[in-house]
Order: C-alpha cells, then sequence, then structure tokens
C-alpha cells in the first residue's frame, strides 16, 4: 500500500498537474476500523463528488465494494490485475456485490489519469482504468510517463487534441481533487488502496480469500 503527503485542504495543487516526481511509499499492514469510527458515513453522496460513482453490479445488491486508488499504486494494480476478477466472478457478477471505484490520486499522474477515465461522461470508465492499472509498468515508471500514457491511450480513442483538452479542463480537475480531498478529511484515508465493504473499512492488499472471508459473514 502506498502512504502520501497531502496539503492541508488534502488536495494536489493545480500547479503541480503532470509535473512531479512519483514517489512510493512503504507497504502498510491490513487495518480495520469500525463504522462508527468515522466522521462521515462512505456511503454519503458527497463522498462520491459531484460526478458521482460509477458501479459494477446489480444495484439492489446488499454489500457494497468501494476502493479508493491510485493508478500508479503498484497494490493497487495487484488487485486489480490478480484479486478483483475473482471478487467479481464469485459477488459482483452473481449479484450479491456491487463495486465502485473511487479516485484517489497520490500524484499529478494520477490526477490526470482520472481525469481521461471521467471522458465521454465515464462511459469507459473502467476499460480506461483497466487498461492503466494493467500497463502500468509501461507508463507510470518511465522517464516520461506522460507521453507513455498519451501513447497507451490512443488506443481507446484519445488522439492528442481530445488527450490535451480534457487535461485543460479545470472543472473536470477540481471535481477529480474532490473526491480525494473528502476523503482525507471525512475518512482519514492516508494510503492505497483502501477498501470500505459495506461501512466496514479496510487498508491493505486484501487477496481474494480474505474479501470471501469478509462479504461471507454478511447477509447477501
Amino acid at each position: 500500500m502506498i502512504s502520501t503527503e497531502v496539503t492541508a485542504a488534502g488536495r494536489i495543487t493545480r500547479r503541480n498537474l503532470l509535473a512531479g516526481p512519483i514517489v512510493l511509499g512503504p507497504a502498510w499492514a491490513l487495518a480495520t476500523w469500525p463504522s462508527d469510527a468515522l466522521a462521515v458515513s462512505v456511503d454519503d453522496p458527497s463522498m462520491a463528488g459531484p460526478l458521482g460513482d460509477i458501479w459494477i453490479g446489480a444495484s439492489d445488491a446488499k454489500v457494497t465494494l468501494i476502493e479508493y486508488a491510485a493508478v500508479t499504486c503498484s497494490h493497487c494494480a495487484a488487485f486489480h490485475d490478480r484479486t478483483l476478477p475473482a471478487v467479481r466472478r464469485r459477488w459482483i457478477d452473481t449479484g450479491r456485490v456491487r463495486f465502485a471505484l473511487r479516485g484517489y490520486p497520490l500524484n499529478p499522474l494520477d490526477t490526470a489519469a482520472f481525469m481521461l477515465a471521467r471522458a465521454d461522461g465515464g462511459r469507459h470508465y473502467y476499460a480506461i482504468t483497466d487498461l492503466l492499472f494493467e500497463r502500468q509498468t509501461t507508463w507510470a515508471f518511465v522517464p516520461k510517463p506522460l507521453d507513455a500514457m498519451r501513447g497507451l491511450l490512443r488506443q481507446a480513442g484519445f488522439d492528442r487534441a481530445k488527450f490535451d483538452a480534457l487535461l485543460a479542463d479545470q472543472e473536470l480537475y477540481d471535481h477529480v481533487n474532490r473526491v480525494q480531498a473528502r476523503a482525507t478529511e471525512g475518512l482519514g484515508i492516508h494510503a492505497t488502496p483502501t477498501f470500505f465493504v459495506n461501512d466496514a473499512r479496510y487498508e491493505g492488499a486484501l487477496t481474494g480469500e480474505a474479501f470471501d472471508g469478509i462479504i461471507a459473514k454478511l447477509p447477501v
């Protein structure tokens, strides 16, 4: 899991967008907090920001799984590549759990990535984030990561004009960082990945077996 220092308001500044190194911190141990320890519920609509959540799974599922992640976080990439497919087959696709990914930028590249994922009303949100997680090593940790990201997203339909226009969108920038700021202020999130299964919070790279154990104890 990767931790980050943020400003007092919990924001990454516009001035530094796409202009800073990626700083990776140490892994954190798995931890959990009861719901009454939170300042606000993770289900509060304000936590999803002005753009709202994009859900996978049945709308009437009794269990919600919300992940706060960064696309430059190697632990988040491992979850999406190795663990989420099994969780999806067992719990999401069977209608018992619904899932939402909320962006928690750790650096300007993450902010850019979640801005791009919200293109076209977020219609291809998971296709874009899945691609960025899957190919993380080819763009996130290279000398010119923004150029590498631009090249990778050509296959998702982003020409240079569309790519640059999205990253110049001040309102979109503010909306993406609002989610990160609310998570820091309201939920005390400081690291990725952080998961909420209903209101119970878990930090760390949970395995498929760990999710099975957590979800199996809940009424689904």
